[in-house]
């Protein structure tokens, strides 16, 4: 059998524990930790869906969530392959994430009885998956067709604030295993690996954040979760001319710290190992940008430019030459963006999930800062 379980090659410890919880004592109190318990990387391990069910006890009746074109995919396949071993099974599709889609998923589980959820798919689709099963009590599997961002792995799921409009990242349980087919993640189109890896790039920003709210406002703080997101982010940054060949080894690469930044989401308690000024950035261009990009590529951007206000002379022209050699945005224009746009995202981030601290304080830069800081990282001409 193919194995079971991911063994990190960069870190002397196995994060990914056989136990679906566990209690870490620490001096001020009890810390609950949930970590995916299985995780399955590599060529056609889709194959291997029913032996992760079966190995992790998780019942017979099951949901899995799709998109019309990941059914193709990989979806119909799961469907089959449990079907034939016996699972009662009910497949539904979803496109995008919202409320109503969510409670639609919910209904399905409960008037099937659903003992598990499968979300096969991408991003908008995991996180449907996520946040139904978390919200319906049952465990939620992780098949994800492209590597784009970290939430094939991390307890958290991001869904549009219906009032605000603004993207909020909600609390779910970490996937109860990852099944990652390596063949059908590289056939995907590169520019969502590409989004992955800045993704997992603006783990490098992230810290620097985290570690100012610690100074700044006393922030709870995770040094192993830090490591662990400093080391996936620097993954990235020494691995780039293996990445860039575009290949199945280099697709491997980036899930991998795909799941680790997950992992490092898990141990912190929080999304603060993986999500700083950069994130918030992305957000506010998914509110103010007519056509806004792949969260990845945007958060690519965001990084470049967090790293120069975080004073990083060198740090943030590596982060925009890595992107470039990788095949990742480094500008407004790669992503059909208007400056105005880039402009006013800047300007406004720092009202996005105002709880998190970062070196965007809590006013914000001027009009005239953003335009400035933009520029001389060339994300606008």
């Amino acid at each position: 059998m193919i194995q079971t379980f991911l063994k990190l090659d960069y870190i002397d410890i196995v994060v990914i524990v056989d136990e679906l919880r566990y209690v870490m004592e620490t001096a001020e109190r009890v810390k609950w930790m949930q970590l995916p318990r299985d995780v399955l990387i590599g060529n056609d391990v889709l194959q291997e869906v029913c032996t992760i069910c079966k190995q992790l006890g998780v019942g017979k009746r099951a949901v899995i969530v799709t998109g019309s074109r990941t059914r193709k995919i990989a979806g119909k396949n799961v469907l089959d392959i449990l079907s034939d071993a016996g699972y009662e099974v009910e497949l539904i599709e979803v496109r995008g994430i919202n409320r109503e889609k969510i409670e639609g998923v919910k209904k399905l589980a409960v008037e099937d009885k659903a003992e598990f959820m499968l979300g096969v798919g991408g991003g908008s689709i995991i996180d449907t998956g996520k946040i139904a099963a978390f919200e319906v009590r049952i465990p939620f599997i992780s098949v994800p067709t492209i590597a784009s961002h970290d939430g094939i792995a991390s307890p958290r799921a991001s869904i549009k604030n219906t009032e605000r409009g603004s993207p909020v990242s909600i609390q779910t349980d970490a996937p109860l295993a990852i099944v990652a087919d390596i063949r059908i993640i590289s056939s995907a189109p590169f520019r969502f690996t590409a989004a992955g890896c800045g993704d997992i790039i603006a783990n490098y920003t992230a810290i620097k954040d985290w570690q100012l709210a610690r100074r700044l406002r006393n922030s709870e703080f995770s040094s192993s979760a830090a490591a662990l997101s400093e080391m996936t982010a620097n993954m990235m940054l020494e691995n780039v001319k293996e990445i860039k060949k575009q290949d199945e080894k280099s697709t491997r690469t980036v899930v991998k710290a795909l799941v680790s930044s997950g992992v490092a989401i898990s141990i912190a308690g929080s999304s603060a190992p993986a999500s700083g000024s950069e994130h918030k950035f992305s957000h506010a261009l998914d509110m103010v940008a007519k056509r806004p990009a792949l969260h990845g590529e945007q958060c690519g951007l965001g990084t470049i430019m967090m790293a120069y206000l975080h004073g990083d002379g060198a740090g943030w022209q590596r982060i925009r030459d890595v992107l470039k050699e990788i095949g990742a945005p480094t500008t407004a224009k790669e992503l059909k963006l208007k400056d105005e746009e880039i402009i006013e995202a800047l300007t406004s981030a720092h009202k996005i999930n105002p709880r998190r601290y970062t070196l965007l304080g809590d006013s914000g830069l001027t009009s005239e800062a953003a335009e400035k800081l933009a520029r001389v990282t060339e994300v606008i001409d």
